[in-house]
């Protein structure tokens, strides 16, 4: 059951849709004048606004336009004669989610009403999820202290008002998505929609689908009218995630959307608009991809207009403790574990560890170890057994390094000798020692030259 406001200067049409709509259990309030459903729209909760487009002296696009002002939640249908079709057209562009055309068929407009239900159910239900996540991602509860946060930070106070596209890069677990929240809901659109796209599970074939919608019958399979994403985000903000994996001819699709803010549904031949900002990430370096054709040079400078680096996990010092507690403190206050905290030697542990999962790992790694320690304070053990096995390779090459010795010939020596390992392990075969130290071949090559004082020539192969 919805709240159905009905707008028609034509008595009859009133009596007739609020008996119709009635009998589908729905609450119906009926106006003759715009400014009196402007009113309605402000005391009352709307579900449907269902406009005839000429009335009066206000007509249904001037309505359409207020209406979105006074309750941005409320889904409006216009209803047109045949000859006002064109402007009908221009009001899905302005916002409007449906028409239908006078006179009409009852099964037919009551399908337009139950789909415009269910259109406004999804717009209220990301407004509430946006509501509720927008304390999380404060300034205050991000977690940072190092230099390079401090500059983050910094930058997202600088962006956060600003309409212009952001680009976020960094390596994959960096916090990257965390970021976009923070812009989103530190920014004028926070209560708006925030909608996250993994471009990298787009399939090829329905990727356009996702994005930008289809039509009912646009391809096999497409039973009904599906909304995409940039026109669920209206008002709100698309955060397209590992934007390099976007196939190449979406690419172009994409680059029209946010130069036009218009969007076009699969199979549809008219244009909506839709008020949408835009924040990309990638893991990658787009320069290299545009140099292998694999991304268009015009996309990157449309959405890097402002660029933030988010750093490593491994270049923000202390911040791996911070996080550490806060990760431990979550799973306290979710019941999962305790009054525990961590022994000294596994902050120890913590803080020189490379973390090349970044902050997910290290996230994972907590709630692992407060699930497997047995008494109150974490060890080293309690750790996944990569991380926990790192410790000790450590507190070894603590052992046997010299104290004092010269850093240069000292990194010599142990490069010299991981060389000569996996030379050996490949039987002299370059191309696999070059795998097997997970460096290309030609600076494998680069460092035999530089290395060769050490190296038998047999081993060189």
């Amino acid at each position: 059951m919805a709240t159905i406001l009905v707008v028609d200067d034509e008595k009859n049409y009133r009596w007739m849709l609020k008996e119709l709509l009635e009998v589908e259990q729905h609450d119906v309030l009926t106006c003759e004048k715009a400014s009196d459903a402007l009113m309605a729209l402000r005391e009352s909760k709307i579900d449907v606004l269902l406009t005839d487009l000429r009335m009066g002296e206000v007509d249904g696009m001037t309505l359409l336009s207020q209406a979105r002002e006074v309750s941005p939640t409320t889904t409006t249908i216009l209803m047109t004669a045949y000859g006002t079709i064109e402007r009908a057209v221009e009001a899905m562009r302005l916002g409007a989610y449906d028409f239908i055309v006078k006179p009409f068929e009852n099964v037919d407009l009551l399908r337009a009403v139950a789909k415009a239900i269910d259109h406004g159910t999804l717009v209220r239900e990301n407004l509430r999820l946006s509501q509720s996540l927008a304390p999380h991602y404060h300034f205050e509860n991000l977690i940072g202290q190092s230099v390079a946060m401090r500059t983050v930070f910094e930058k997202i106070k600088r962006v956060t008002d600003s309409k212009s596209t952001v680009l976020l890069s960094g390596e994959s677990g960096s916090g990257k998505e965390l970021v976009a929240r923070a812009i989103h809901f530190n920014g004028p659109r926070c209560g708006r929609p925030f909608v996250a796209v993994n471009s990298g599970a787009l399939t090829t074939t329905l990727a356009e689908s996702e994005l930008f919608g289809h039509e009912r019958g646009a391809f096999t399979g497409a039973n009904s009218r599906h909304q995409g994403m940039f026109e669920q985000a209206h008002t709100g903000t698309i955060f397209l995630d590992e934007i390099a994996e976007l196939p190449i001819d979406l690419q172009s699709k994409l680059l029209r959307v946010l130069d036009t803010q218009e969007v076009r549904r699969v199979g549809s031949e008219r244009t909506l608009h839709v008020d949408v900002r835009v924040l990309a990430a990638t893991n990658r370096d787009l320069k290299a991809e545009m140099k292998h054709g694999r991304f268009r040079e015009d996309l990157f400078f449309r959405l890097s207009v402002v660029r933030i680096d988010v750093p490593p996990l491994r270049e923000r010092g202390d911040d791996v403790l911070l996080l550490a507690q806060a990760f431990l403190l979550e799973q306290i206050k979710e019941g999962s574990t305790h009054g525990k905290r961590f022994a000294p030697a596994t902050l120890e542990l913590l803080s020189r560890y490379q973390w090349p999962g970044n902050v997910r790992e290290l996230h994972n790694a907590v709630a692992h170890a407060a699930c497997m320690a047995q008494d109150e304070e974490i060890q080293p053990d309690d750790f996944p057994l990569e991380l926990a096995a790192s410790g000790e390779w450590l507190q070894a090459l603590d052992r046997i390094l010299p104290p004092d010795g010269p850093l240069d010939p000292t990194l010599k020596a142990i490069e010299r000798h991981m060389i000569s390992r996996a030379l050996t392990r490949a039987g002299g075969v370059q191309a696999k020692a070059a795998d097997l130290l997970k460096i290309s071949r030609s600076l494998l090559q680069y460092k035999l030259k530089n290395l060769a004082n050490g190296l038998d020539q047999a081993d060189q192969g």
